[in-house]
C-alpha cells in the first residue's frame, strides 16, 4: 500500500529487529575486531543476498543494530537469526522483534506497490 491508498498484499509480513551485544561481546574490541567477524558478516551478507535482511547495521552509539527483515512470522525470525555465528557464541542476542508496516518503500519492485 502506499499512503493514498492502493492494494498491498505482501506474501511475507516485515519486522524491525534489533541486535544486542551477547555476553560474549568484548567491549574493549571494535565490531570487526570480535572474535568471528568474518564468518559473521558472510552469514549477515547471505541473509542480505537472499531477501531476509532489507536493510540494517548498528544504531547510536553502536551497541544495538536494527534491521529490517521480511520473514513469515516471528518464528521464522527467530530461527534464521539463531543460525548466525555470533549468536551461537554469545556475541549477539535478539533484543526486540516488532512487526512492521512498511507503508513507504522506495525500493524497486517493492511489494508495498
Amino acid at each position: 500500500m502506499n499512503v493514498g491508498g492502493g492494494h498491498y498484499a505482501p506474501a511475507m509480513a516485515n519486522f524491525a529487529v534489533r541486535l544486542v551485544h551477547g555476553p560474549g561481546w568484548d567491549s574493549s574490541r571494535q565490531i570487526r575486531d570480535q572474535d568471528g567477524w568474518d564468518e559473521h558478516a558472510a552469514f549477515m551478507d547471505g541473509l542480505v543476498d537472499d531477501g531476509f535482511i532489507i536493510l540494517g547495521g548498528p544504531v547510536g552509539d553502536g551497541e544495538q543494530t536494527l534491521h529490517v527483515v521480511q520473514a513469515a512470522d516471528e518464528d521464522q525470525v527467530r530461527a534464521r537469526l539463531a543460525r548466525d555465528p555470533w549468536a551461537s557464541a554469545g556475541l549477539l542476542r535478539i533484543g526486540t522483534i516488532e512487526r512492521w508496516a512498511l507503508w513507504l518503500d522506495s525500493r524497486p519492485k517493492n511489494p508495498a506497490r
